[in-house]
């Protein structure tokens, strides 16, 4: 992960963010879960594809939220990588694959990073690891396939998304890859599909009561987000404008959103503002117009007016994140580093493991010259990403920083004493 989050394609958008991880933490919560605190995120990537990773990490590409014609389809996926996860195939397939020798295994980690941005490739580097062991192995995947089918079903099930939604997704998918030269879509190239297998969740199905699920709105808003924000701006501009021209839209309050986050990027604000208002008055409220709203304010150097128009916002959608973290970037543009370290603070009390939070908090302090503290704020984003040894390095520049009070001196000493026990720890365990 820490590899990940530097990768230009990594996808640091808390709107997108808030919405995969709250359809994938719905999906977690009627898995019964309970033992990893799982991270979903976006790699921004045209290629049909999703992977899970040790520690409950979940990858989705934006080819992929742009595939899924339904959210139950896009819930398909990711309850099938849960499932993954919850029936611990890594670290199975890891230890059958350790008894044939340590490369082996590496083989295995390199090309599941490598995956993350080329299928193909990753596919290679971990098949030609496994030596003469390519057939076996092979077999012991299309087992943790079938497993995750029947697991990922029924946690579809359980959350109240339709079922059909994994037999639709997987139908399209075998005939892409019929129809496309270049072979497979890269899913199927790291997740072996079969006849068997589609056949197998029909019969499932078939036996589950039908449910109807009316995809939410914000699926559809994050679909044209990601549409609108990949490529060139000019073409994206292009796209929306052709679409609401020829009604090429399943809701065209949806469309022209999209056609406002495209303008923004070529800084057509004015355009921008009022198809976003167009946007509005078809569809209804919703906190990401309000995120949008703000940020052509913010576009236009008008930070009293979106930080205003956050605040409202916030009043209305007190639990969305994305508005608090824009709310205090707000603060901040505006001077107002104290008020905005009080936010930060406030909001930390409710979630102290709010990696964003100790950013913001770290930028603040950094502007007011506070620097053990912007240093002891990073160290937390650091620690919280997994990065233990980059976080002691950041409390090791705290203690030199030369102005901490004996409190807070203290205080990052003893944090430091812990990062290093954690840190010999994963050192050993290797």
């Amino acid at each position: 992960m820490g590899q990940i989050r530097k990768d230009p394609s990594f996808i640091d958008d808390p709107v997108a963010l808030d919405y995969i991880n709250t359809l994938g933490m719905s999906l977690v919560a009627a898995s019964n879960s309970t033992d990893l605190r799982y991270e979903f995120f976006l790699i921004s990537d045209p290629m049909i594809n999703a992977f899970a990773m040790p520690g409950g990490f979940v990858g989705v590409h934006t080819g992929l939220l742009l595939a899924a014609q339904t959210e139950s389809e896009l819930a398909a996926v990711l309850a099938h990588e849960i499932s993954h996860i919850t029936q611990r195939h890594i670290s199975r397939g890891l230890g059958k694959q350790s008894q044939l020798s340590v490369v082996g295994v590496a083989g295995m980690l390199i090309g599941l990073l490598a995956a993350r941005s080329n299928a193909q490739a990753g596919q290679a580097i971990a098949m030609m690891s496994q030596a003469g062991s390519i057939q076996a192995q092979l077999g012991y995947t299309r087992d943790f396939e079938r497993e995750a089918d029947r697991v990922g079903l029924d946690v579809l099930r359980r959350a109240g998304f339709d079922v059909n939604g994994m037999v639709s997704f997987f139908e399209r998918l075998q005939k892409a890859s019929r129809l496309h030269e270049n072979g497979a879509p890269s899913y199927l190239q790291t997740h072996p599909l079969t006849a068997e297998r589609i056949s197998d969740i029909q019969n499932r199905t078939q036996v589950i009561a039908y449910k109807q699920r009316v995809d939410r709105i914000d699926f559809l808003l994050i679909r044209a987000k990601m549409r609108a924000e990949q490529g060139n701006a000019a073409d994206a501009v292009a796209y929306f404008v052709q679409q609401i021209r020829e009604k090429r839209y399943v809701n065209e309050g949806v469309a022209r959103y999209g056609l406002a986050v495209a303008l923004l990027r070529t800084r057509g604000l004015v355009e921008a503002q009022r198809q976003l208002l167009l946007a509005g008055g078809s569809v209804g409220e919703s906190p990401i117009f309000s995120m949008l709203g703000a940020e052509i304010r913010s576009a236009q150097a008008d930070y009293e007016s979106a930080l205003n128009l956050q605040k409202a916002a916030i009043a209305r959608y007190p639990g969305y994140r994305p508005l608090q973290y824009a709310a205090i970037q707000s603060m901040q543009k505006l001077g107002d580093h104290h008020g905005a370290l009080l936010e930060i603070e406030r909001r930390l009390r409710i979630d102290a493991h709010d990696g964003r939070l100790y950013a913001l908090q770290a930028a603040s302090f950094s502007a007011l010259g506070q620097i053990l503290l912007q240093h002891q704020a990073q160290a937390e984003v650091y620690y919280l990403q997994g990065a233990v040894q980059a976080a002691i390095d950041q409390l090791q520049l705290a203690l030199k920083g030369g102005d901490g009070t004996f409190y807070q001196l203290s205080t990052v000493e003893a944090r430091l004493r812990d990062f290093r026990r954690q840190r010999a720890d994963e050192i050993r365990d290797r």
